[in-house]
């Protein structure tokens, strides 16, 4: 774990006296501008972040912000109010243990009695408990990328739940959403009290301001928004696309290496999360929206919620950069395991059993010999649900678009189309490179997701899925004696 502040272009020129607080280090920036933001681009240009996953961080926006040497005193610096926020629960292991302290101008509880969000998100499921409002197919299943809407859709109402298992209710599951949208989300921000978000942008960057501070997500990037923090999404570039994974079960952690060694994979230090940032701004009729049981809840207050002005912990959203991974694979013959891609763990009660994988497929050689390269014929006990953020996968030679989605569910048959299958059994196998601008991922799951009706009823379903495999031939001859394979 690396403690430190970085530059990451593009981000915000802070509009505030802001000092970043490190090892009892302090690094001052002044642009003139006292406790409040420009509401333009330049805020995303420069920002600052802090490396490292699961570190505890102390940033501070005003120099002395933070109090020294305990958490809660009588009264905080700058007459600000403490407060925790917890995202394990206390008595966890302290290995596992995750909170936060902010430091407030105002604390979050000042606002009026939550009532249901109207008209209700009806595109929007968390609760998968209920056979009525959702299905089970082993059907493989695949969409075409979602349409981005012609009326004005934010981040919010342009989520759409594809599947998912379990419930909020029982703090186990997950749920697999999407959004296309096109407009910021004004005088509003978002708090999810059913579990972590994941993001995969697609098309198009977040701008995301959180109770932490702010942070630019491109396509290329995920970013995780922890439970229960606050955050406001908007879309510098306007139409934009992309996947969501939300889970109802504990936190994302690194993977074990195992003899791996102790590098590669996802490394800690490129993993980012904000430093303090805030506003000092009365806005009335500022709109807290609170997903909880997986329904919408709304409140009025008449201040911006990103007024934390410092802040200490290990709970708090972080971003990574996915070409950042340093992917391994088989150097001498058969197909590495789709596991050994893994970013991100969210793991059940069972050791080596997943609630939820992050698995990426970047660029990398292929260098095995007498193999089948592209990816096998599969039955997995596991599900998978798969997106393309760009160029083509490696699995598929058409119809798997950037944008789109795949499902293979727990045990139904999947693999590589028939021109794919036909073109690597008939190339001598040469060390060949994936590379170029592509970039795959997969959601990986012990559960068994039911799929919502809007996604089986979607016209971007692709139908003629099935039609991939079925022109698969028999290539089998019992006079073809096996001249070339391997022997040890």
């Amino acid at each position: 774990m690396i403690p430190g502040e970085i530059d990451d272009p593009p981000s915000p020129i802070p509009t505030m006296a802001e000092t970043q607080k490190q090892d009892n280090q302090y690094v001052v920036q002044d642009d003139g501008v006292d406790g409040h933001e420009r509401e333009n681009a330049s805020e995303y240009a420069d920002l600052k972040y802090q490396r490292g996953f699961g570190n505890h961080f102390t940033t501070e926006a005003l120099k002395d912000a933070l109090p020294e040497g305990q958490n809660s005193p009588l009264n905080c610096p700058y007459g600000l109010y403490a407060e925790q926020i917890s995202g394990t629960a206390f008595t966890v292991p302290r290995k596992y243990n995750q909170k936060s302290w902010l430091y407030r101008i105002k604390p979050s509880v000042t606002h009026e009695p939550f009532s249901p969000r109207e008209p209700p998100h009806s595109r929007l499921m968390s609760d998968f408990t209920d056979a009525s409002n959702s299905f089970v197919t082993p059907t493989q299943l695949r969409w075409k990328p979602e349409d981005i809407p012609n009326g004005k859709t934010d981040f919010l109402d342009g989520l759409f739940t594809i599947c998912g298992a379990g419930s909020p209710f029982l703090r186990h599951g997950f749920a697999v959403h999407m959004y296309a949208a096109n407009s910021s989300m004004e005088n509003s921000a978002l708090a999810n009290a059913d579990g972590d978000f994941l993001i995969v942008p697609q098309q198009g960057r977040l701008w995301i301001k959180t109770e932490c501070g702010k942070l630019e997500v491109s396509p290329g990037e995920v970013v995780v928004l922890p439970h229960g923090f606050r955050f406001s999404v908007a879309l510098p570039d306007g139409p934009s696309r992309g996947y969501v994974v939300e889970v109802f079960s504990g936190h994302f952690q690194l993977p074990d290496l195992g003899p791996i060694g102790a590098n590669g994979l996802a490394d800690p230090r490129d993993f980012l999360s904000p430093v303090a940032w805030f506003e000092e701004k009365e806005i009335p009729g500022y709109t807290i929206i609170h997903k909880f049981g997986g329904t919408l809840f709304e409140s009025k207050q008449d201040f911006s919620p990103f007024n934390v002005v410092a802040w200490q912990g290990n709970y708090a959203p972080y971003k990574y950069d996915l070409r950042k991974f340093c992917p391994f694979n088989t150097v001498l013959f058969d197909h590495a395991d789709p596991s050994i891609n893994t970013v991100l763990t969210v793991p059940s009660e069972r050791p080596g059993v997943a609630v939820v994988d992050l698995v990426v497929f970047p660029p990398r050689w292929l260098v095995a010999e007498h193999t089948f390269r592209p990816p096998y014929f599969h039955r997995n006990c596991m599900s998978e649900f798969m997106g393309l953020i760009c160029g083509a996968y490696e699995g598929k030679a058409e119809g798997f678009l950037p944008g789109g989605a795949s499902l293979h569910n727990c045990m139904s048959p999947h693999g590589v189309d028939t021109p794919t299958y036909e073109k690597a059994i008939s190339e001598e196998p040469r060390p060949a490179k994936i590379e170029g601008d592509t970039l795959a991922f997969m959601f990986e799951s012990s559960l068994i997701p039911r799929v919502t009706a809007r996604a089986l009823e979607s016209p971007k379903r692709d139908l003629n899925y099935y039609k991939g495999w079925i022109g698969l031939r028999s290539h089998f001859d019992r006079n073809n004696i096996p001249q070339t394979v391997r022997k040890p």
